[in-house]
């Protein structure tokens, strides 16, 4: 055969099916012989038919995040932030299937990295091939496909977290090149040590059932190392500090949690690989911590503002879930309990903490996944119940999950920071003045989330709200606003009715810089 071939040479099955069948490049893995055999009896449908479920689950967390996070920012930024969370659906999705789950999942001789020709393209997944080494210690009875989509959508999800903290602080462009390089330099490395049998964290014993370390203190921590690259946001006035910082839209806050919640039964319950009790507790265990969570954080924000919110609600039961992530499969519904209620003045305590430091983490994604999971992870020494998983609580344990924790938080902190400099030498990432003042929902994607904005944002190009006769002077002539006919507006002529949502064609993104608001 010529050289291109033996890149992805198919070798022919063969007839004992006790035999693996193995594709790409099967010379360079360590220990073919331990791979698990072709074998359809091995295949529970039981286990398969929930981890199916869990994963759709799991997908529709990541449009729940978005919403999440759109009604959580102001409403000129409200088509960024979602966008942000739905491009790494396309980005992570496509980097997992080519190269990633290879590095997270694959073969290592050396505990630290996965080898990339381990399953490139998904090869090496047969349909009858159950999930086993080198993905999970011992032979599973669920299809190793189903495993590595189930996982995809966890690398999907987690960098589209990062993106909350540094709001109306970042262009499309870079946030792309930021997807893939996080992915491979920080999920990847992070999911092989603390998942994969092969990881030198797991070797060592240290334990993450449904993402605290991976997931939760990855991206929170990460999300401190960008905060602290791109600085704080400008504002021309504490009025305007005051609009950017509060919610626009409180039932998509709402909505958005709620998405989340039910994504979380899948993402938490799933995690162990089968339906069993193990997952029943798993999926009891996050319920219990989040409702707890949420009555905590209640409770403190009473105390300290002298009124429960909605949105503290919502941000309360996100606490108790991401707290509870590391030891959902390990502990007792009483444990759950305990974790949830110390999350929520956990949570509250580092938020207020940022503030008083003057970190501009927009949406708190540091207060709520980075200081939750490292609280979590470290619990699940205290708490861990040899009688549900097979681990239990000891001292040495809970110094193993320690050290991890901080580890993870060091390296993801100092690593973001690293990736993002290097992306900025490259191509700028803070968006110009003039994108800021139209807009980054404009100036970045030619859209607007509301109708009822876009007409206004047209009167104001056209005839800068009639403030003045000089600012009608001053109006850009390289915008024109389309109607439903698709015929350019007259300057300073009235805006097409809000049920028509207008096209902004823009030549230019200056904008006059005049006196009208």
């Amino acid at each position: 055969r010529s050289e291109t071939q033996l890149a992805l040479q198919c070798v022919e099955r063969k007839s004992d099916m006790s035999k693996p069948t193995y594709l790409g490049f099967p010379d360079s893995l360590d220990h073919p012989e331990r791979w698990p055999p072709n074998d359809c009896s091995l295949i529970d449908s039981g286990d398969t038919a929930w981890m199916l479920v869990s994963t759709a689950l799991v997908f529709f967390m990541t449009p729940g995040l978005a919403f999440f996070y759109a009604g959580l920012i102001h409403r000129r930024s409200v088509i960024t932030i979602m966008m942000q969370c739905f491009i790494s659906l396309g980005i992570v999705s496509c980097l997992w299937f080519l190269i990633g789950f290879s590095l997270a999942f694959g073969e290592t001789s050396r505990n630290i990295i996965g080898n990339p020709s381990s399953y490139p393209l998904f090869l090496n997944l047969d349909l009858c091939t159950p999930v086993g080494y080198p993905m999970w210690p011992a032979t599973g009875t669920i299809p190793a496909i189903i495993f590595a989509g189930y996982q995809m959508l966890f690398a999907v999800i987690t960098p589209a977290v990062i993106a909350g903290a540094f709001a109306d602080r970042f262009r499309f462009g870079p946030f792309l090149l930021f997807l893939a390089l996080w992915s491979l330099l920080v999920y990847c490395p992070f999911a092989h040590w603390v998942w994969s049998p092969n990881g030198y964290l797991f070797q060592w014993g240290v334990r993450d059932f449904a993402g605290g370390i991976v997931v939760h203190i990855a991206a929170g921590w990460s999300a401190l190392g960008s905060v602290l690259f791109t600085g704080s946001r400008h504002f021309d006035s504490e009025h305007d500090r005051l609009i950017a910082n509060t919610p626009h839209n409180r039932t998509f806050v709402a909505l958005g949690v709620g998405i989340l919640w039910f994504g979380w039964c899948g993402f938490n319950g799933a995690a162990g690989g089968e339906s069993n009790g193990v997952a029943a507790y798993a999926l009891t265990n996050s319920c219990i911590s989040a409702g707890a969570g949420m009555l905590t954080w209640l409770a403190v924000e009473q105390h300290h503002t002298g009124k429960p919110s909605l949105v503290g609600a919502c941000i309360g039961l996100v606490c108790g879930l991401a707290t509870v992530g590391c030891s959902a499969g390990y502990i007792r519904p009483w444990a759950a309990f305990l974790v949830g209620s110390v999350a929520g003045p956990w949570c509250y305590a580092a938020i207020e903490l940022r503030k008083a430091f003057k970190l501009d983490d927009a949406l708190d994604v540091w207060g709520v996944h980075g200081a939750g999971g490292l609280l979590g992870s470290t619990l699940l020494g205290c708490l861990a119940d040899e009688g549900i998983n097979g681990m239990g609580r000891s001292g040495a344990f809970f110094g193993k999950q320690l050290c991890a924790s901080v580890w993870t938080a060091f390296y993801s902190c100092a690593m973001t920071y690293l990736i993002l400099t290097l992306i900025n030498l490259v191509t700028p990432i803070l968006p110009t003045k003039d994108q800021l003042r139209a807009g980054l929902d404009v100036s970045l994607h030619n859209e607007l989330a509301y109708d009822e904005d876009a007409v206004k944002h047209a009167r104001g190009l056209l005839s800068h709200v009639e403030c003045a006769p000089a600012c009608k002077d001053g109006a850009p002539e390289d915008i024109q606003v389309v109607g439903d006919a698709g015929h350019p507006t007259a300057g300073g002529a009235a805006a097409p009715p809000p049920a028509a949502l207008p096209v902004f064609q823009q030549t230019t993104p200056a904008l006059p810089q005049t006196g009208c608001a």
